[in-house]
């Protein structure tokens, strides 16, 4: 049997089951027929993208604002990537640029980056502002989703 991973499309917001053997190829949204994103990326949604995986997505969505300049957001980095590895199937992670989508940032009283903000069934469960180490942050995130 076929193992398959839970993906929310960042389209439509329904959650697609992904095989696992298909590494490499396009897989489609059943609902929307849009390319799914592999499971376990970070995905870096548009913010109309962003308003559909909030108000739609049957999964808790963890979402890392960030800038560019910002050493402690460079810092966080690998260690959002390996928890998006990890939680794939449970927890769909996404990276909002604050320089990029401000309007965003200003919707979810942005003030600091890195700020990361766990969204489950539209509600927001939790948020933490500032780098820490990747055992904080994965328990941080569990105990919110």
């Amino acid at each position: 049997m076929t193992e398959k991973i839970n993906v929310v499309c960042p389209a439509c917001g329904a959650t697609n089951r992904f095989p696992a053997e298909a590494d490499g190829k396009t897989v489609v949204c059943g609902r929307c027929k849009s390319p799914l994103p592999m499971p376990g990326r970070v995905l870096e949604p548009s913010a109309d993208q962003l308003t559909v995986l909030i108000q739609k997505s049957a999964r808790p969505l963890l979402i890392d604002f960030y800038s560019e300049t910002c050493v402690p957001c460079r810092m966080m980095h690998p260690i959002v990537e390996s928890l998006a590895a990890r939680r794939a199937g449970d927890l769909t992670v996404v990276k909002v640029n604050t320089n990029m989508l401000p309007e965003m940032a200003r919707t979810f009283r942005v003030e600091a980056v890195p700020t990361f903000v766990i969204i489950k069934n539209g509600i927001e469960r939790g948020r933490t502002m500032g780098a820490m180490n990747e055992t904080d942050f994965s328990l941080w995130a569990a105990s919110k989703s």
